[in-house]
Formats: C-alpha cells, structure tokens, sequence
C-alpha cells in the first residue's frame, strides 16, 4: 500500500500533484489519474477540496492533470460526502460537461439509430429510464460544490483563503497560521505495475486475452481492469487502463500489434486509456456505438479544448448497431447494452471454432431485473433480454464489481460449477475474491496471457505476410494487385539474438521487413557534419532500401538485439515490385536528406523525439533543404496565408506577435502552426532568423496528409508559442 508522509505542510503525491493539510481538510492541487490510489486510506481519507491547475490535460501523453471523478464517486458513495473544487469560471463549465457524462450520462438520449429495427427491435431500451432509476433523482450539486475564484483570483472555504496567481497558489490558513505557495503546473509520474518483461518481443497469437488490469480504480494494490483480445496475431484492447500503451512498451509487446480499441462506455477507469492509444502512433480504429462516442468527445472536447471536429479527425469510428454483425480482425461481433448508470456495451465474438463474452460494466441480478420491470424501468422485452444472458459462450468474462452498479461476487458465485469455470472476474480487488470458488480470478500481465485452443483460421500464414504489407507505410498507397505479387516474393527468415543480419560496406542483396523483434543499425556516417547514429527498429519497420536503390555498399551494420522474424526480399524482385511508383525517388531523396544529419534532429527534438522510428522515417521523407535564412528574414509571417512550414537544423529562429518576441527556437524545432496550415488560416505569429538559420521545409499538403495518418505527432505541434 503506498503511504503518504504528512511531515511537511504539503506533499507531492506519487502520481502526482500536491496534498496540503488545512483546516479545513486535506486539499489537493492538481489531479493526474489515479491519485484516489495514493490518498484514499490516508488519515484523513481522500481529500473533498481539490483546486484545478493550469493546464487541464497533458496532451503529449494524452492525461488528465485533474481526474477528479473517481474522488467524487468515492467521496459521495463512500463517506456521504460532496467535494469541493476550486477553479476558474471557465474551468467550471467545462468540468460540469466532463461530469455530467461521467455521473449521469448523456442529458439528451435517443437509439433508435442504434438498433436494428429502431424502437420495436426485441431488447430495445428505456435507457432514460435506467439512467434516472440509478442517479437516484440526484443532480450534479448534489455531488460537487464549485468554488470559483473571483475577480481578484481569491476565494475562501472556511477558514483557509486561495488566491490564484500566475504560476503558483498561495494558500492562507488563519486558524493553523500557515501560508504556503504550491505550484500551479502540475507534473505527472506514471504508476503502473508492468508484471515481468518477456526477454523477448512478445508474438501476438491467433487466440489470446492479455489483462491489463483486473481491479478497481479504487483498488491501490492492482491495476485497473481492462483487457486486450489477440485476434490473427493483432490486438484490439477492451477499455484500455491509464498508461496501458507505457505498459505496452514496458512489457516488449509492439504498440503496432495493436489496430482497434472497443470503448463500452465513459467512466475515467474505462476511457483514459483510450486517448493515450490515439495519439500513440498511426490511426486507431474505434468500435462503439454513435452514443457513446458523442458522450466520449464531449468529455474530451471539455478536457482538452480541442474542437469536436478535431478530436473525431484523430481516429477511425465505426458506429456500432445492435443487432448487426462487425468482422473485427476475422472474428463476428455482436454488441448490446448492458444494464450500468450510464450507457455502457456489452458484445460477444465467434472465432472459428470458440466463442467468447465480454458483460462490460453490468448489473447482473435476476431479482433486480424483475424489481426494474414492475416499477417500469425496463420494459418487457428488454427484460427477457437481460434474463437470457449468454451463458453458452465457450469464455466468458464477467465484471464483479460493487453492487448496486456492479454485479456481485456472490450471483456468479451460485452459478452451476459447469458455468463457474468458463469464467474470468474482472474489476474486483484480489482480496474480496472467494476462496471457495469454480470461478477464474483474471490476472494481469502478459505472461498470463490466456492462450484458448483454436482451429487455426485458413490462410492463416498469408494474412500474416499481408498483415506486414499493410503496416508499411510506404506501400500504403499500393493498389490490392500488388498484395498478390508481395506474397510470391517475400520470404520469412529467422536471426537469433546477437546475429549481424548485415555487415557494413558489404553489397546489398536483400529488402528487410521486421514481422517481430528489435534490431540495431550502428555506425551510420553523415558526410556534412561527421556524426556516426544508432538506430533501432522493431515490427513492421523496414531497412536495407538506401543500398539497393543507390547501387552502394551497406552504409551499416545491422545486428539483432533480440531473435527477429523478418520478411526478406531479394534486390531485382524488390526493385520490380516498386517500379512504376514514388518510391525509388523518395528512397533516394531519403538517402540523401539522411546525410544532413536529420535522424539526429529529429531523434533529440523536442517536438519529435517522442515519435518513432517510423514516424522520424515518413517525416524525412518530406523534408526539403536545409535552406538558409539570414539574420532578420522572416520565415512565416503573422497575418499572411502560408504554404510551408519548418524544422530548424542550426540557428536561433525568434517568435514574434504584434512585433513582440513571446518565444525563441533552436535545433530540431518546429516553426509553423499546424492548425493554421491544415485549414490555410493566418497565421497568428511571425517566426524569424534571429542570426544565420538553417532550416528543412515541409510543404502543407504533405505535412497535412502527415498529421493525418499520426495523431499523436499532431497534438505535440499544436503547440503554444511563449506558454
């Protein structure tokens, strides 16, 4: 259990923002997910004050800086208390959105869209109905009190005054006759048990479940539950936990086996997961339904401050309908809902020859359902619905969490022994799990990753080949003939850990496609500036091109930090199978923008060294220069329409509004507005070369079409300038 030390007027939590013992209680400034974990078996329990920061949301990783749902829930439903929240006027209406999804759901609700057969299909719901019986005819003040500073930044609970300055709060506390100055910028540190780290990469099965987390946002001890389905070899994850994708990375299993997310519904312990994996690396894919992905961008759209157009451009949606079957990585889904506060999904799948449920978050309770229906809260055939859960599918994993929200451990528990053992609990702690029980408790980490005997699919081993195909960014664009022709000429080799795959200055003979595994590219000259770079490269990233196009020895030797399982193409089949498009042109412009020292830039950019690999690589691509800008020209001007944008290679470049110099840039810094380029806008600030400045140019349309296919790079430009 982690404990606080209070032996200061204030601490800095675990996880992040600070906890000051007043009079008037425990206050906490600033609120990254999952604090609830380090505050809640304190003395005192978990703080009822919580003052909003500065910034709301942390968008290069994708957080909240102020979770504070999760102290609400436990402060109402637990101590019968309602929490305080300090904050600005703006801040206030744009926390009454993010709780007003959260605690009760969308304010205005209609699924007949959502269902095959409208309002007359068998099961449809009253879900305002269901919503209303479990808020309780409770409104948000019943929860939260918002206390907003005034005109002069000051406000006051009890005997301790806020005042709100730039940087700081300064914190008075006549009746302890105290002051103390927090800061009002809060950092964050990840805290997320990783379980033990496969020496090597991990192989996404044909068939396969791996836990994320098995508990409760409540739970300090275990991570909170969430799940992902190994499906062909690719990964949607259920419902994905805060920081899972930091978990994904810890854990050696590539991000990039990943391609969809099913998001059920909109509590913090199902969705903050979610943001993170969109702005990883590339476009995900999002199954739910038309209702629960409008209460998501709400949310999100009041969190971040990004236009709901914006958020919806970040990732792929497929509106979910009851009652129609979805193809998800080869297996048939089918969704419903289940019976939770807020609307929140349900599905099952058929893969070959298994079969597999998911509740979601669901009170399963026959004697509920009954009472629901006589007090006409459910209707009749939403009843029998619920009365004929699934029971038959072959794994079932079912939720059981706190009553009356939850299903109780005790009903699955007085299930037959027959259907006890096909299932997996999830979202309860370890220590309220029986003993005496038929029942499997889910465990976390991928080496319990549950493996269920399958009937391998057909084409089990093409779909794998044409699985790398499609993850190659620079056969994207190929038409579907080609995939035909990539199956006959691609061959699979294996490298054990340690063995040099290439040798410098050797002649290239074959194209490499990594399927799984790390390899190391060392001793990578650059003939203007005599560096020498390491590279790194793991699954469905590429090498071996610059050789076979340019007619040149291996510029690198490439080595295998782990066993590797690479598709291979010899030079002339690779080369025929590339004429006729872009690619040896962009190749060879690659090659020679790469000798200017740009995979150095990129790599220890503020704004890009968060990016992969093959993220730098696309980027490069669409690189021009270096150009040079003497002292005093401008590069972007403010008021103008602009067409290109710039990574700065040397030199100090400043950033002016209204003639006034807010910021300065320097090497490996981005120039440019990226909203402003995407919609051809003015721009809003003039950038300008302070002394000689050497610059790459990215023209808009290619950066656009960029940002597009990486949301997460997207969201680390939009940068403010002089923030």
């Amino acid at each position: 259990m982690i404990t606080v030390s209070l032996t200061r007027p204030y601490t800095t939590l675990p996880r992040g923002g600070y906890l000051l013992e007043t009079s008037a209680g425990y206050m906490q400034v600033g609120a990254p997910p999952e604090t609830i974990k380090d505050t809640m078996h304190l003395p005192q329990g978990t703080p009822n004050i919580f003052v909003l920061p500065n910034q709301l949301f942390h968008v290069h990783k994708g957080i909240t800086l102020a979770e504070i749902e999760f102290p609400i829930y436990w402060n109402f439903f637990f101590r019968k208390k309602k929490t305080y929240v300090v904050c600005t006027r703006e801040q206030r209406d744009r926390f009454k959105v993010v709780l007003q999804e959260s605690l009760f759901g969308p304010e205005k609700i209609d699924l007949r869209s959502e269902y095959v057969g409208g309002d007359q299909a068998f099961g449809f719901p009253n879900m305002s109905a269901e919503i209303e019986y479990f808020g309780g005819g409770r409104t948000l003040e019943d929860h939260v009190q918002f206390v907003v500073f005034n005109r002069q930044g000051r406000v006051r609970i009890n005997d301790v005054e806020i005042l709100k300055e730039e940087h700081s709060f300064r914190i008075e506390d006549s009746k302890m006759g105290r002051v103390t100055d927090l800061p009002a910028e809060i950092a964050f540190n990840i805290i997320y048990e990783t379980g033990e780290r496969p020496p090597e990469p991990f192989q996404p099965p044909i068939l396969g479940i791996t836990c994320l987390g098995p508990s409760t946002g409540f739970d300090p001890e275990e991570n909170t539950s969430g799940f992902i389905l190994w499906i062909n070899r690719q990964g949607v994850m259920i419902d994905p936990p805060v920081n899972s994708t930091e978990w994904l990375r810890q854990s050696n299993v590539n991000p990039r086996s990943i391609n969809s997310i099913i998001l059920t519904h909109c509590h913090a312990d199902h969705d903050a997961g979610t943001f993170q994996k969109i702005l990883e690396e590339g476009k995900i894919t999002i199954y739910t339904t038309e209702t629960v992905i409008y209460s998501f961008i709400r949310k999100y759209n009041a969190l971040t401050g990004i236009a709901i157009k914006e958020l919806f451009e970040l990732f792929e949606f497929v509106p979910v309908v009851i009652g129609k079957p979805y193809v998800i990585n080869g297996a048939e889904f089918r969704f419903n809902y289940a019976l939770h506060s807020i609307p929140s999904l349900c599905f099952d799948f058929t893969f070959e020859d298994q079969s597999f449920m998911y509740s979601s978050d669901h009170l399963n309770d026959p004697a509920r359902f009954k009472e629901l229906r006589e007090k006409g809260v459910l209707t009749d055939t939403r009843y029998r619905d619920l009365m004929d859960f699934p029971w038959h599918h072959k794994i079932i994993y079912h939720e059981a969490g706190a009553p009356p929200l939850h299903t109780s451990i005790e009903f699955l528990n007085s299930l037959p022994p027959e259907i006890q053992k096909k299932i997996y609990c999830y979202h309860i702690p370890k220590s309220r799990f029986p003993a005496d029980t038929q029942l499997n408790l889910c465990k976390f980490g991928i080496e319990n990753t549950v493996y269920p005997e399958i009937t391998p699919p057909r084409y089990t081993e093409a779909v794998r080949i044409l699985d790398a195909l499609a993850n190659v960014d620079i056969f994207r664009d190929f038409p579907l003939s080609k995939a035909k022709e990539f199956l006959q000429i691609a061959e699979e080799e294996f490298f054990k850990r340690g063995e040099t795959i290439i040798r410098k200055n050797t002649p290239g003979d074959r194209f490499y496609i990594i399927l799984s595994g790390n390899v190391k590219l060392a001793g990578i000259e650059h003939d203007e500036e005599g560096l020498t770079e390491t590279k790194r490269y793991g699954s469905y990233e590429y090498f071996g091109e610059a050789s076979l196009i340019l007619e040149q020895p291996r510029n690198a030797d490439v080595v295998a930090e782990t066993d590797v399982t690479a598709l291979t193409i010899e030079k002339a089949r690779f080369l025929n199978f590339i004429k006729g498009s872009e690619l040896l042109q962009r190749f060879a412009r690659l090659n020679e923008i790469r000798r200017t020292g740009t995979w150095d830039i990129l790599s220890n950019s503020r704004f890009f060294k968060g990016a992969t690999s093959a993220q730098r690589t696309q980027l490069e691509l669409l690189m021009e220069g270096p150009e040079i800008f003497e002292e005093g020209e401008l590069l972007i001007k403010q008021g103008e329409i602009y067409t290109e944008a710039f990574i700065i290679r040397s030199g100090i470049v400043e950033v002016l509004q209204n003639g006034q110099v807010i910021d300065n840039l320097a090497r490996g810094d981005f120039c440019g507005e990226i909203y402003q380029l995407q919609k051809e806008s003015q721009a809003n600030y003039s950038f300008r070369a302070s002394m000689n400045v050497a610059a790459y140019r990215i023209a808009r349309h290619r950066l656009a079409e960029y940002v597009l296919h990486n949301p997460g790079v997207y969201m680390r430009l939009n940068y403010v300038y002089g923030a």
